[in-house]
């Protein structure tokens, strides 16, 4: 099974590394305006492979995409140190414009993972230029917030002293500043969160959600100022996207896609729970959310709108 990357710099080659470490797929092809960054970037994953997963990594241009079942988009501008997601979407539109028709005008038939953000807004433009080839939006998936639900789950899962696979909750709507924690529907195994913390005798008090929430909110401004980017853990949030793709999981995922309407904002891309498989998103799954979540929820996707709104009145 064939994988292609397209923006073979730190979110990109990352991936195709996290890809050769877990195995994943049987092919990976990086393709890069730069080509002697692509072609160094697959000649040093190639030399990991040895101590991992026999894939065969290599370089090439978009025609070599031709026959991939997924094909990641990583390219575009990266994000400054203090930069807003959504500053980047100016530069990054333009940008988009040219990849995904070179995408599609070789391999047609593959899911479309995009990685480069402003995420939520890269998925809805890219859903745009791939609907001129018929593509359907479910076939194309953003990493939205799939980091940031992992991120919410490993820290309540320190705090709680349990390993955060069996730690439930999800973090919806902007991957950015105005994303929703939802608290109220968390569990951990089959027992809401507010039982076991009583049973346990742990403290989960305002305090507490308070810290958790600003470190799943502000850890990516963290690591940028303390090392300019942020790769290995998007990177094997994409790794794990494309094996559900290319494996038919049918994993729930906090994905972005396009839809008519979230919490009253109508044909927006944000991230919810949405079942993933082969041919993208096969269902978005409903959530019973506090008044409170849903109202910030609405409020999140209409900063990804009001974005959409003001560049498309700019172009």
């Amino acid at each position: 099974m064939k994988i292609g990357i397209v923006g073979s710099g730190l979110v990109g080659s990352t991936s195709a590394y996290a890809m050769v470490m877990q195995g994943i797929g049987r092919e990976i092809v990086l393709v890069d305006k730069n080509m002697r960054r692509a072609a160094a970037e697959a000649m040093d994953i190639t030399h990991a492979v040895p101590f991992a997963y026999p894939l065969k990594v290599r370089s090439g241009d978009y025609r070599d995409l031709a026959g991939s079942v997924a094909v990641v988009i990583a390219a575009g501008v990266s994000q400054k140190p203090g930069e807003s997601r959504l500053e980047l979407l100016e530069r990054n539109a333009r940008v988009f414009k040219e990849i995904v028709p070179s995408i599609l005008n070789n391999a047609a038939d593959a899911v479309l993972v995009v990685a480069t953000n402003p995420v939520d807004i890269m998925t809805h433009l890219t859903a745009t230029f791939a609907a001129e080839f018929d593509v359907s939006p479910r076939k194309v998936i953003g990493t939205g917030t799939t980091l940031d639900t992992a991120r919410f789950r490993s820290l309540l899962g320190s705090y709680l002293g349990v390993d955060p696979h069996h730690v439930h909750g999800y973090v919806l709507g902007e991957h950015g500043d105005s994303e929703v924690l939802t608290w109220s529907i968390a569990s951990v195994g089959a027992m809401s969160l507010e039982v076991f913390c009583r049973l346990r005798g742990i403290v989960l008090d305002h305090n507490v959600r308070g810290r958790v929430d600003d470190q799943v909110r502000n850890a990516a401004y963290s690591i940028i100022e303390g090392k300019g980017a942020t790769y290995y853990a998007i990177g094997s949030a994409v790794a794990k996207i494309v094996d559900v793709i290319l494996h038919d999981q049918r994993s729930v995922l906090t994905v972005t896609t396009p839809a008519l309407q979230v919490a009253g904002i109508a044909d927006v891309s944000v991230s919810l729970p949405r079942i993933i498989g082969g041919q993208g998103v096969l269902a978005d799954l409903p959530l019973d959310l506090s008044q409170t979540e849903q109202s910030a929820l609405s409020k999140s996707s209409m900063v990804v709108r009001s974005a959409l709104d003001e560049l498309y009145e700019t172009t």
